[in-house]
């Protein structure tokens, strides 16, 4: 069984989107608020992809381990 995480931090996004640390903390602001969540509750790897629209095939390819 593959170990797979569930959280998804700014480095991801950072890789996701090319954009930079910045804006990769302020979309996760955005999505917290949102979703209703707390300062210190994160954000799940299937919550960003639900806000952000993608589709299965590019969660695939940039969360599963090869």
């Amino acid at each position: 069984m593959k170990n797979q995480r569930a959280i998804i931090y700014t480095q991801d996004i950072m890789r996701i989107t090319g954009r930079s640390d910045r804006y990769a903390r302020q979309l996760l602001r955005t999505i917290r608020k949102k979703l209703n969540k707390q300062k210190h509750q994160l954000i799940s790897i299937s919550e960003f992809c639900d806000f952000m629209q993608l589709n299965p095939e590019t969660r695939r390819h940039f969360f599963e381990s090869p």
